[in-house]
């Protein structure tokens, strides 16, 4: 049987790639041509760039987000012993790589409006092994840059930002990865900035900090055939890094792609406010770069989460939900000894929310379509369903 496209994808790459695709091509030709395939000259050349755009000196090209931040902890000393606070509400990969790293992670709640980390609730967790803190700059917006170095000066720790999410976010005139010691970024292809496969890179403004990354990323040699420290292999491929290179120029203009979509998104929301559809709270004005657009599905109104998702899906629209289990309530992670409750904000947003169409490219009336449609799913009466 032959599946239909959806009428309003989640996400959809063609839009970015086809003005693109001779200058794509003709970085893979050019990769293909010199046959450094790990670690060439368009590695070299992407690290440099995108450190530059992050404010900072130093970048090191891994293999994926996660390696970003496990070895990145590692190369800020983190290990054996430290407690890493990180907030219940993220992605799994920020969680693996504190674990990764060996350190023991404590996790947090998050705030309801933004769902950003707690920072009070962060606060709060701090022990005398308490190390650093992993803010996650959810769904391209960043935790308070001020807010977090004052916390980490006063307890002094590590500021490790997973920033993910936040591709040349910007919050309080800092741009996300400029924060703190280091930071990690991944180049999933969907992401703000993504490769045609996985990709991830670690930012620091530390020249001691890349040097010992470029080692462990390396199997731990400095040099070939003379290890120095436990490493892996995890070295960003030169064609990613080469496609990477021709998209970066063209950030920035998508994130405002994804600005203006937001403000449409918000516009066309916020009669519905009222009625239970409660968009995530931007706190950053400007510098937030709309990786995901997010909005809450509050319980108490005419319509839950569920069969708002399945009325859209049925009119064509595709979304998302990020993210449907908090890492506390993860079967993995049991043995962490957190259950049901422990953070009761996190786990209701993850009732909650739901992540429309968000991407460069979706147009005005795709939006309009995308609220309509919800719109239409409100006005229809929910059935009931009884226990069978």
């Amino acid at each position: 049987m032959q599946s239909i496209s959806p009428l309003v994808p989640f996400v959809d790459l063609a839009p970015l790639h086809q003005p693109i695709q001779a200058q794509i091509e003709q970085a893979i030709q050019g990769v293909l041509q010199r046959g450094d395939y790990v670690m060439g000259q368009s590695v070299n050349e992407f690290e440099q760039a995108f450190s530059k755009a992050c404010g900072v000196a130093h970048g090191v090209g891994v293999a994926c987000g996660t390696d970003a931040i496990a070895l990145g902890l590692q190369a800020c000393g983190i290990g054996h012993g430290d407690e890493v606070i990180l907030p219940a509400n993220t992605f799994v990969a920020t969680l693996i790589g504190v674990l990764r790293c060996g350190a023991t992670p404590v996790l947090v709640d998050c705030d309801p409006k933004t769902a950003l980390i707690d920072l009070a609730a962060a606060e709060r967790a701090i022990t005398p092994r308490t190390r650093a803190i992993v803010p996650v700059h959810l769904y391209g917006q960043m935790v308070s840059p001020c807010l977090l170095r004052d916390l980490a000066h006063t307890y002094e720790l590590i500021i490790f930002e997973d920033a993910a999410q936040a591709h040349l976010a910007e919050r309080e005139g800092i741009r996300a990865g400029s924060i703190g010691l280091a930071a990690a970024f991944s180049f999933y292809p969907s992401k703000n900035l993504g490769a045609l496969g996985d990709g991830g890179i670690v930012v620091t403004k530390d020249e001691a900090i890349a040097t010992k990354l470029r080692t462990l990323r390396n199997y731990g040699a400095p040099r070939k055939y003379f290890h120095t420290e436990f490493g892996t292999n995890s070295r960003l491929d030169s064609i990613q890094a080469a496609i990477l290179n021709v998209k970066l120029p063209h950030l920035r203009s998508w994130n405002r792609d994804r600005a203006q979509i937001a403000e449409q998104y918000n516009a066309l929301l916020k009669p519905l406010q009222s009625r239970g559809l409660v968009p995530i709270f931007n706190q950053s004005g400007k510098g937030h770069v709309y990786h995901l657009y997010v909005m809450r599905v509050l319980k108490s109104e005419q319509i839950d989460r569920e069969t708002l998702q399945e009325r859209l899906e049925a009119q064509g629209i595709q979304t998302g939900i990020h993210y449907p289990l908090p890492c506390h309530l993860q079967p993995a992670f049991k043995n962490l000894g957190y259950r049901e409750g422990d953070f009761p904000v996190a786990e209701s947003l993850c009732e909650e929310i739901i992540s429309l169409p968000m991407f460069p490219g979706l147009t005005e009336a795709q939006v309009i379509q995308v609220i309509g449609a919800i719109e239409e799913s409100l006005a229809t009466p929910v059935t009931v369903k009884l226990p069978v």
